[in-house]
Formats: structure tokens, C-alpha cells, sequence
């Protein structure tokens, strides 16, 4: 049975013919797609691999959440159609982020909660676990909010040197640490606790103060300073 391809379409019916004409807003997600991807390869059209993508993730969402290895169970995608599918979403992400943070940027941080949304806008990936901080100034606005590390948080890996980092770029006066923990336990472990003693000194050092430590979940967050343990 023959593959249906894109050049079986009348040529202004063509997802790029089409994007040109109408806007990228007319495209559907399966067109829009197979101008990513390209072309397909011999017995298996771009066509059917946009049908395929979708059927298997179900949702952009989980499209957008799959991994390298996940996009290459689908015939016909390698590594570089994968990156490429990769790379997409991640300059959507960035996009977001940017323009929601540009617009936060001058928030006065009053109390945990007021920086909350701000640190879940970073993770791409609950599932991971992310070390950030926020560098605030002397008003209490926040300058910015860095990723320092993805990975679990160990006592022995955070090191002073990244976290103040950007922050002293940034001429802070104090910043905010946060971690996530992929379990959805807000209770901070040994080592959460060893992490924030051993920044808290270096702050002193560097005299840009740690001002709290939020380890945050999709629906919640637990503020060291609001539960009084720094």
C-alpha cells in the first residue's frame, strides 16, 4: 500500500504553502509538526510520522516531556529530527519564562508565596530535581531567578562558588535558595539542612545574605524561615 506523502496534495493545500498564505495559527499541530520534522524516510512518509508521534504521546504536553530515546522508538525519527523536535519546545519554554519574568521582575518579595509561582515557572520537569536561586536587591525586588543545578541535591555536589555566583553578578543582597522534590515531600531531608548551614556561612563571607530556603512542589511549598529552622 502506498505511504500518503505531503506532494500528494494539491500544492497550496501544503503545510508551508499553507503557513505562507494563512498564518501559522491556521496549521494544525500534525502540519506544523511535519515542518519540523521535514521529510520523512523510504516506506514511511512524514506524514505517518506525525500520526505516529501524536497517537503515542497522546498530548503536546507529553510530547514535549519525551525524551531523545522516547522520540526514536517512533520509525522514522533519528537523533537529529529528535533534537530538532527538542530543541522546539524548549525555545517555547524559554519564551514563556522570559516574558512571564520580565513582567515579575519588579515584584517586592513580601513572604514565600509571592515568589512561589516565580521558582515553578523554571522547572521544565518535576520529576527532576532543581537547585535555583533568586537574587533579590536591597529593596527586595527580585533581579533574577537562575537554575544552579538539576540533579538531587547532595551536601557533598551543592557548592558555594555556583550559587553566589550569579548572584554577585547580579550585585545581590541576598538570595533566595529553592530546591524541588520530585516525591512531593515538603519535608526537608539531612542533607536540604546541611546545604542551607553550609550557604548561609559563605553568604556571611561574601556578605550577601541567604534569606530563605523553599523547597517547592507542584501545589505547595515548606519556607525554612517561616518554619523557623534558619
Amino acid at each position: 500500500m502506498k505511504s500518503y506523502t505531503l506532494h500528494d496534495l494539491p500544492a497550496e493545500e501544503r503545510p508551508r504553502e499553507r503557513l505562507v498564505k494563512h498564518g501559522v495559527e491556521s496549521l494544525s499541530i500534525q502540519e506544523l509538526l511535519s515542518l519540523i520534522i521535514g521529510r520523512g524516510i523510504k516506506g514511511e512518509s512524514v506524514v505517518n510520522i506525525c500520526q505516529k508521534l501524536i497517537g503515542a504521546f497522546s498530548s503536546l504536553g507529553k510530547l514535549s516531556e519525551a525524551s531523545i530515546e522516547e522520540l526514536k522508538q517512533i520509525k522514522g525519527l533519528g537523533v537529529a529530527k529528535a533534537c530538532q523536535i527538542k530543541a522546539c519546545f524548549e525555545i517555547s519554554r524559554r519564551l514563556i519564562k522570559e516574558e512571564y519574568l520580565s513582567k515579575n521582575k519588579n515584584i517586592i518579595i513580601k513572604s514565600p508565596s509571592d515568589l512561589y509561582p516565580l521558582l515553578k515557572e523554571k522547572i521544565i520537569n518535576f520529576n527532576k530535581e532543581y537547585f535555583m536561586a533568586a537574587s533579590i536587591d536591597n529593596r527586595n525586588k527580585i533581579i533574577s531567578v537562575d537554575v544552579i543545578s538539576i540533579g538531587t541535591l547532595n551536601s557533598s555536589l551543592i557548592h558555594p562558588r555556583e550559587t553566589f555566583e550569579i548572584a554577585i553578578k547580579n550585585h545581590a543582597a541576598g538570595i533566595i535558595i529553592c530546591h524541588n522534590h520530585p516525591s512531593g515531600e515538603l519535608k526537608p531531608s539531612e542533607d536540604d539542612l546541611i546545604v542551607t548551614q553550609n550557604l548561609i556561612k559563605a553568604g556571611r563571607l561574601l556578605r550577601i545574605t541567604v534569606i530563605d530556603h523553599l523547597i517547592i512542589t507542584k501545589d505547595n511549598y515548606f519556607s525554612f524561615k517561616e518554619r523557623k529552622i534558619m
